[in-house]
């Protein structure tokens, strides 16, 4: 049975991995943004442990870690959860900025970072769900693509420099996708949102469970999902 670390687990890709990880019976241990959060979660997915720290302070998740029982082992650590705030360049301010900067991109090298040592004894793997923002940059996408363009090189780095160690490092980016992230997307872009036009979050997800289901002599570097419609 393998252990999985998980952010992003209250809504969209992270809701449908963490339900579908937890069904098959895997040992969940969900990051919560507080108390109150981990207590939802905790709810939803009976036997998960829970973790509190706030992805958009990562300057305090060592603390944080430090006052909890963290698991000794880790097989899976998904970079699931994110943050999307658009604007022209000419508009965004520091704290539009640093806000995503921190939650998309920060956080996930302060976790990995924290994490590897459990990783590094289990020959696990880091996924992270980044975007089509972090392949290429539309008008008004700025801080959001470039944390997802950072984002991208954070995993390549990772994956060359723990190859030797055994760990797998997969990026995973999804086109636009059903869910609250992308209902606020378009409430920003002043359109009309419907669901059904976009990627099932059921669909993200399948492509993630298969990456980390893949054997041991095989390795899913950069999974690409786009809309089938």
């Amino acid at each position: 049975m393998s252990t999985h670390l998980i952010t992003g687990a209250g809504s969209g890709i992270g809701a449908a991995v963490a339900r579908r990880l937890h069904e098959r019976g895997d040992d969940l241990v969900v990051l919560a943004r507080d108390a109150g959060r981990a207590k939802e979660v905790a709810a939803r997915y009976p036997g998960a442990r829970t973790l509190v720290a706030d992805l958009a302070d990562p300057d305090k998740i060592s603390w944080a870690f430090s006052h909890q029982s963290v698991p000794d082992r880790i097989d899976t650590l998904l970079h699931i959860a994110g943050v999307v705030d658009l604007g022209p360049v000419g508009e965004l301010t520091p704290k539009a900025w640093h806000h995503q900067l921190n939650t998309n991109l920060i956080a996930p090298a302060e976790l990995t970072r924290l994490l590897l040592p459990q990783l590094r004894i289990t020959q696990g793997q880091v996924l992270f769900v980044n975007s089509g923002a972090g392949l290429s940059a539309s008008p008004e996408w700025s801080a959001y693509a470039a944390s997802k363009h950072g984002l991208k090189a954070l995993a390549d780095s990772l994956r060359a420099e723990e190859q030797g160690n055994g760990i797998r490092v997969t990026t995973v980016y999804p086109g636009r996708t059903a869910s609250p992230m992308q209902a606020k997307v378009h409430a920003q872009e002043g359109r009309e949102y419907d669901p059904g036009r976009w990627i099932d979050p059921e669909s993200v997800a399948t492509a993630i469970l298969t990456a980390i289901d893949l054997p041991r002599d095989a390795a899913m570097n950069d999974v690409t999902v786009r809309p089938g419609r």
